[in-house]
């Protein structure tokens, strides 16, 4: 194994590399809603999404209205939990379309969290639909303060899956979103979601092929999550009358591994499986343990004894979709 004992690489090597301690992430409420659910797209949001936005274990912005106290508060939260006396930390905003307003708000609030002395890193969880060239500009201005991260949920490659889960743009928009991001010089990551309704592991393995060949050297960085349901969501509704299952433990680790092995070896792994909030988690009950899904993770793959880049190798060609 490498990448201190894991056989990936992993945020957490990534960010000790680079800055020679732990980084821990805050998440963070800007406000903001999405197309998906104003009107614009629609009003229902993802079929996968909750309430929060993707964004339920953010600071509450009911009760810190303003970005520093929610920073102060959630620094203060972690801090208790790994008992630290201080820290660095990325101030990440998760929930909803973190791009979605107008740029002079945008300004502001992206201005303040990256001033505060303790935040190293800004990640920026969006759609790629929502990136003007203002937009852009105003992070390409910002990463010079400090480094940016934009995360972008592609879930899937495939047209048909897209739209069942109403995302809401073509495989060409998060193309050309990646491009003019690059182009900016930002971190770009992606989310892929293993368990689609509908799709075949070879189907998942075209995703992640795709992604690990982007541009010149693929994707920067990717958060692999796994599909869970979550109440109240259009997909739980589909879950309880038995029209869609879930993986197994056995079967997610083992899928996952296979996905990993697809990536090049710098490929920064940000997530490998990912839950939502227990009250609100419906299935699969086993990934709100993520010690037993770590440890499950862990026991396979020395028995598969098979590393991120093993099968690295591009086994379809999907760029004719974003020509």
């Amino acid at each position: 194994m490498h990448w201190n004992e894991k056989p990936y690489h992993s945020i957490d090597y990534e960010l000790k590399r680079q800055y020679g301690q732990k980084i821990y992430k805050l998440a963070l409420d800007g406000g903001m809603t999405c197309p998906n659910r104003d009107g614009t797209l629609g009003k229902r949001g993802c079929i996968f999404c909750s309430e929060g936005g993707s964004g339920d274990f953010a600071e509450p912005l009911s009760t810190h209205p303003d970005i520093i106290s929610q920073i102060e508060a959630a620094k203060q939260r972690i801090s208790q939990k790994m008992n630290l006396e201080s820290g660095r930390f990325i101030a990440y905003f998760q929930s909803y379309t973190n791009t979605y307003a107008p740029v002079s708000y945008l300004r502001e609030l992206f201005t303040q969290a990256i001033s505060h002395p303790d935040i190293v890193i800004l990640s920026i969880a969006t759609r790629p639909d929502c990136l003007s060239p203002e937009i852009l500009l105003l992070l390409k201005e910002l990463n010079q303060k400090k480094p940016v991260w934009v995360e972008l949920g592609l879930q899937t490659i495939h047209e048909s899956t897209a739209a069942y889960i109403r995302r809401g743009y073509s495989l060409r928009v998060f193309f050309h979103a990646y491009k003019q991001l690059k182009e900016a010089g930002i971190t770009v990551i992606a989310h892929a979601i293993l368990g689609l309704p509908g799709e075949t592991k070879d189907m998942i393995f075209e995703t992640i092929d795709y992604l690990a060949h982007l541009g010149d050297r693929g994707i920067d960085g990717i958060k692999l999550q796994l599909l869970h349901i979550l109440k109240g969501t259009d997909l739980a509704a589909e879950y309880e009358t038995g029209m869609i299952s879930t993986y197994s433990l056995e079967e997610y680790t083992d899928l996952v591994i296979d996905c990993i092995a697809l990536l090049p070896t710098d490929t920064v792994i940000h997530r490998i499986s990912g839950d939502g909030p227990k009250s609100l988690l419906l299935a699969p009950l086993w990934s709100g343990n993520k010690k037993l899904v770590l440890n499950t993770l862990t026991k396979r793959w020395k028995e598969k004894g098979i590393c991120q880049g093993d099968r690295y190798q591009k086994f379809n060609s999907f760029m004719d979709y974003c020509e």
